[in-house]
């Protein structure tokens, strides 16, 4: 046995192995640690928009709101446009205060609502979070409503005891909340699809581009540069039509959502499979093997980043600011939108279109330059001379 582990210790294959493992904990817990950091403190950068029908009671109220919510405030829109923003994800929530606020707070026995709306097409966190936020700002308005009930009954010095009690209780719980969801999610499992599919993807195309990247070295120089570089690109986009078909077929026949239907689904799956793929083996294909760690570095950073389980409002700057730059970005909302319903795909599909451009060009650029670097490095070509007949 310390024959066999002797020999195992002198091949580069597994000291390579053990530096991989020890360089996924490394990056990981650097990455995720500074990623996760602080974001019970960013809270403030949610955005709910309030929406006030009523000239009365729901003006003051929207005003003490905006003022005292530790929330981005949106005031000032319709409710159309503030459920084109809550659609597009640009505010969490959507508080309406409808017309008759006032007089049904000045009813007796009735309750004057809050109307909330809150899109389910979001990282988790989302829907507890404004949940939570309804439900606290429901409460207060309550509570104030009780308490100016309450003080309205004790001025009256001469109302008899059980009147008194009557219309004290009567003011008790005087708001109530309408809680509407949009683009409703069916279930945890739905809710983890789109990092399932980025997570699935990326380390798959990452994978498959080291193991490209060993054949193309095992192949030799017998091969021209560009037949070697066509036939990745023949390989890698058979194989994501081929296997964002499976990943597809499989999500819809486990009982996922597929609000854009089972066709966009599957093609925007194959575009961003595709652009993984070309993405991750730029950095083989410009680095060698070595391009590995970018990769390894890069799935931390675009499962940070990406918003499928954490809301990117909530991450520092240093990632809100590198989000746009990684594919995951669009992918992840390109399919939430698809999944579980939303606005239309066309940004997200060019964006993933250009940076997918963007590495076949990176890669098309290192292919001929090491090839004329190659040219450049190869010895000269020794001129035949005369041939001189022996003596």
């Amino acid at each position: 046995m310390l024959h066999a582990l002797q020999a195992y210790l002198k091949k580069p294959a597994t000291i390579i192995g053990i530096m991989l493992l020890l360089m996924f904990q490394v990056i990981f817990s650097i990455i995720w640690m500074t990623g996760y950091s602080g974001i019970n403190d960013n809270t403030s950068k949610l955005s709910i928009a309030i929406v006030n029908e009523d000239q009365g009671a729901g003006a003051k109220l929207s005003e003490q709101l905006a003022s005292s919510l530790p929330f981005h405030m949106v005031t000032g829109i319709s409710l159309e446009e503030a459920q084109a923003s809550l659609d597009r994800r640009e505010v969490q929530m959507v508080l309406q205060v409808p017309a008759d606020f006032s007089k049904q707070l000045q009813s007796q026995g009735q309750q004057a609502e809050l109307r909330y709306t809150i899109n389910e097409s979001n990282p988790m966190m989302i829907k507890s979070v404004m949940q939570s936020v309804a439900a606290g700002i429901t409460a207060s308005v309550g509570h104030q409503a009780t308490i100016q009930g309450t003080e309205a009954v004790l001025k009256q010095a001469n109302v008899p005891a059980a009147q008194a009690q009557g219309i004290a209780q009567g003011v008790v719980g005087k708001v109530k909340s309408n809680l509407t969801y949009t683009n409703p999610v069916q279930g945890m499992n739905n809710q983890m699809v789109p990092m399932m599919m980025v997570l699935a993807s990326f380390v798959g195309a990452m994978i498959m581009g080291m193991n490209l990247q060993q054949a193309t070295d095992m192949i030799g120089p017998g091969i021209p540069r560009w037949s070697k570089f066509g036939a990745r690109v023949v390989i890698n986009v058979s194989s994501a039509i081929v296997v964002s078909l499976v990943g597809s077929a499989l999500i819809a026949g486990l009982g996922g959502q597929h609000a854009g239907g089972f066709l966009s689904v599957w093609l925007f799956q194959a575009l961003f499979l595709l652009t993984f793929m070309f993405f991750a083996q730029m950095f083989l294909i410009v680095f060698g093997m070595a391009g590995m760690l970018f990769n390894m570095t890069l799935l931390s950073l675009q499962l940070v980043t990406s918003g499928a389980m954490v809301p990117r409002e909530l991450l520092g700057g240093f990632y809100q600011g590198l989000s746009p730059y990684l594919p995951a970005t669009y992918a992840v909302d390109g399919s939430m939108n698809l999944l579980f319903g939303g606005p239309s795909v066309a940004s997200d599909v060019l964006s993933l279109t250009v940076i997918l451009a963007a590495s076949v060009l990176v890669s098309l650029t290192a292919t001929g330059l090491r090839k004329q670097a190659a040219r450049a490095g190869a010895p000269a070509a020794v001129p035949a001379g005369p041939n001189i007949p022996a003596n």
